[in-house]
């Protein structure tokens, strides 16, 4: 069967899908993001999602060309037409396509919209179960990384590094302290039993995964505190996971080469994971 994407209004052919080569999105990275996840056929936690477009648009004063409850159709929509059990769907918005290529903003372009599905099986995925290393780099982006953009260009650089070591996922830093994973969120579990994950702010993504995790784990009296950790208290935590809707969460054994207590993934983790599958099929739209 054909994959099928969406396009500014139509279903069309993956291979037939295109965009104006004067997009913004393409030009200048002037454009959001989101990717949720499809479990048993249904959208995982896709609320936040669309929350989160719509935050992250407004803070770039795009106007969505769509309302949030069209688009939530017209994925569930993409959803049923590739037969996507488990995966993910991708959005993206620009500003769409001028007559040449200004910096400014420009007046009457009408907004581009696009969607793709991608299967994946994120619950079985062998590294949730092994454990992934992750290497760390210097965190070179810009200031505003609480908005979703297409601008991922830090972040290729990032997970290339990673990918050339060997490792599942590169943690960046700055002033001596973990940001945030090139596409994850990062949490520890330190040796008193207290989940540790940086506070929202404008040095990170909010990540829906992160939020979820926090909530479910709250809710059940865990410990949780939202702040910097550094590189060498990660090591010494008992475990440490990433968090992500393409991943749900992950194990983390090993920092730079430098295994993490047992360099095993950590009963707190696994059984975090567990607890997450649950809400998510339990919610899925």
């Amino acid at each position: 069967m054909d994959q099928i994407a969406y396009v500014n209004g139509s279903f069309v052919p993956l291979a037939e899908a295109k965009v104006s080569i004067l997009d913004r999105g393409f030009l200048f990275a002037d454009g959001i993001y989101e990717v949720a996840a499809v479990l048993d056929g249904r959208l995982v936690d896709n609320a936040s999602h669309l929350a989160r477009l719509k935050r992250s648009v407004g803070e770039i004063s795009l106007a969505l060309p769509e309302t949030l409850e069209r688009i939530a159709e017209i994925q569930k929509e993409l959803v049923a037409r590739n037969q996507l059990v488990n995966g993910m769907i991708y959005l993206e918005v620009t500003r769409g396509a001028d007559k040449g290529r200004d910096f400014a903003f420009p007046k009457g372009t009408t907004p581009t919209l696009i969607m793709f599905t991608t299967v994946k099986d994120i619950v079985n995925a062998p590294s949730a179960k092994a454990g992934i290393g992750v290497i760390t780099v210097p965190d070179i982006r810009w200031s505003r990384r609480d908005i979703k953009s297409v601008a991922l260009l830090a972040q290729v650089l990032a997970k290339q590094a990673a990918a050339e070591a060997g490792a599942g996922e590169a943690w960046m830093i700055e002033d001596g302290k973990v940001t945030e994973g090139g596409s994850s969120s990062a949490f520890i579990l330190t040796r008193d039993d207290v989940l540790v994950t940086r506070q929202n702010g404008s040095e990170i993504l909010p990540g829906c995964t992160r939020k979820a995790v926090v909530a479910l784990a709250e809710e059940r009296q865990l410990r949780v505190e939202e702040r910097a950790f550094s590189v060498e208290e990660a090591l010494a935590a008992k475990e440490a996971f990433i968090t992500s809707a393409t991943l749900f969460v992950q194990p983390v054994i090993s920092i730079d080469g430098k295994t993490i207590a047992n360099g095993k993934p950590g009963p707190m983790t696994n059984r975090l994971r567990e607890i997450y599958v649950d809400f998510a099929r339990a919610t899925a739209v």
